[in-house]
């Protein structure tokens, strides 16, 4: 029964260290329900009997947990729209179009770039059929 509650017959760890490790993160989520153990409500299976909110089980916590979220708040701000800003209006010109930098390629004997003359626009070569 303990195995069961504790996790263990759920992961395949091959190694102890790992086994340990899944234990101590099963009890921290077992004390995690414990302490919201008054926050939590009863929902409770047709055959159980009630219980008093201090005296629920991590069981009966976990089934109420839903319930507790969406009352606790949230330090996540509001979500923001999915869809796009309007932008700019189709139609209307760009009256700050973004600034060209020049930058400035120096070859190594010191004379600026300059584009070989077929890739300049307008003067590349055509194929003729």
């Amino acid at each position: 029964m303990l195995k069961q509650t504790l996790g263990w017959t759920r992961p395949r760890l091959r190694d102890s260290a790992a086994a340990d490790r899944w234990t101590w993160l099963i009890i921290a989520a077992h004390t995690q329900l414990r302490l919201a153990r008054p926050l939590a409500t009863d929902l409770r299976r047709p055959r159980e009997k009630p219980a008093p909110p201090h005296k629920l089980t991590p069981a009966r916590v976990r089934r109420g947990f839903r319930n507790l979220r969406t009352t606790t708040g949230s330090p996540a701000g509001a979500p923001k729209p999915a869809t796009p800003g309007p932008g700019r209006p189709p139609g209307s010109k760009n009256r700050r179009p973004a600034t060209r930098h020049n930058v400035g390629r120096v070859l190594t004997t010191g004379e600026a770039y300059q584009r070989p003359a077929h890739h300049k626009a307008g003067t590349k070569p055509r194929r003729t059929p």
